[in-house]
């Protein structure tokens, strides 16, 4: 099992470290300020590409994360850039919170308010603080938190509603993406308020935090887990579900996140349910998502029998990390293997040798969709860092 370990911590050096040098390269915006919109495929940057504010604040993240795990001032620069585009263009002066989209210059096009995306920030700058020890910063993070609290907050039903218009008033189109169903409620928006909320209690010991964060977790028990040990995507305001697609990268990264939230709040109780339910859906993760090339499936259809056998970026590094969760819990090899065999599927399949980073997604063939981006609204150097990062830690604590 040494060796495994020995495999996994080297490798993931190397990665991370590759992928840092990409972000430091290759993202910098020199005509327009702050960080590029899109590049393509190939690697070109595509001009007029607009910014996105989920793009934005993972780079702030990132670079924080970074420099607070390894204690180092290397990526500075890139951290203070980050945060300073994000308070002079993205944040909503009047209204509160950050606008979803600006153009290439920095003008907003899209003031809507995305609780995601607030949790995003709120995420970001609570990873800035810690490395930044800057005041405003913080008190950036709890002014959106707050915000969350007094409009997204459902007093009567429990839970977050998905989105607002500009001034936090309701809108019609609630939709995450043109992909998500537009309903009041989704797993992925609670997910990310999660792991916000978890990450902004580690330096704002709030008791009203702690008690909306432990709230958060049993909602992943009560509402969003169903029988079969998949989480429910979609709901109405009354939590009523809607669909019952399977997307097995969001299944394996909420059992990890929910292990880290109740560490957070020192809940024995939760913190041995979460361990739990972790090894669970970690087995029915390994039956059901992965590959035989160890590459992890995108989403299943159970009404249709239909799988999307696509191998996305993202749902990689999630399985890598949820896996070695369920090996330090359990101390089943199985799962130290599998990630070395996840960490490998990467290596050979989603990683750009030739344009650096990593591939949007690659089919059942191994071949890579030319047409998506490398680096743009939803790409960014979040997952794949977060992955490595949280690896290296699993396996030295």
């Amino acid at each position: 099992m040494q060796t495994l370990i020995n495999h996994i911590l080297n490798d993931s050096e190397i990665e991370l470290k590759n992928i840092l040098n990409y972000w430091t390269t290759q993202s910098i915006d020199e005509l327009n300020g702050g960080f590029v919109g899109q590049r393509d495929y190939y690697n070109n940057v595509v001009e007029n590409a607009s910014k996105g504010i989920i793009l934005n604040s993972r780079i702030l993240w990132t670079f924080s994360a970074v420099s607070n795990h390894y204690k180092v001032n290397n990526y500075a620069t890139y951290c203070n850039r980050s945060y300073n585009y994000l308070k002079d263009f993205f944040k909503d002066e009047r209204y509160g919170g950050v606008f979803w989209e600006l153009d290439a210059t920095g003008k907003p096009i899209n003031k809507r308010k995305q609780v995601y995306a607030q949790a995003f920030m709120i995420y970001a700058l609570s990873e800035y603080y810690q490395f930044s020890k800057k005041e405003e910063v913080l008190n950036w993070a709890i002014e959106i938190y707050n915000l969350i609290e007094k409009h997204a907050n459902d007093a009567v039903f429990n839970g977050y509603i998905e989105a607002f218009n500009e001034d936090w008033s309701s809108i019609e189109d609630m939709r995450l993406s043109d992909k998500d169903a537009n309903e009041a409620k989704t797993m992925n928006t609670h997910l990310h308020v999660l792991e916000a909320y978890t990450n902004l209690y580690k330096v704002y010991k709030n008791d009203a935090l702690k008690r909306n964060l432990t709230n958060l977790i049993q909602l992943f028990f009560d509402k969003f887990l169903n029988v079969d040990t998949h989480f429910q995507l979609f709901f109405d305001e009354q939590w009523n579900a809607k669909g019952t697609i399977i997307s097995y990268g969001h299944d394996i990264e909420t059992a990890w996140l929910l292990i880290e939230a109740a560490k957070v709040v020192e809940d024995k109780k939760l913190i041995a349910k979460t361990e739990s339910l972790a090894i669970t859906i970690a087995k029915t993760f390994i039956k059901e998502g992965i590959d035989i090339d160890g590459g992890v499936f995108y989403e299943f259809q159970p009404e249709t029998n239909s799988l999307d056998s696509d191998k996305h970026w993202w749902p990689q590094s999630e399985a890598m990390v949820g896996l070695l969760y369920a090996y330090k819990i359990s101390n089943d090899e199985k799962y130290l293997k599998k990630t070395v065999e996840i960490l490998s599927f990467i290596q050979n399949n989603i990683k750009d040798i030739k344009h650096g980073e990593w591939f949007w997604k690659v089919n059942k063939n191994g071949e890579p969709d030319r047409n998506q981006y490398k680096m743009g609204m939803w790409k960014a150097p979040y997952h794949n860092s977060r992955g490595f990062i949280m690896l290296q830690k699993l396996l030295t604590s």
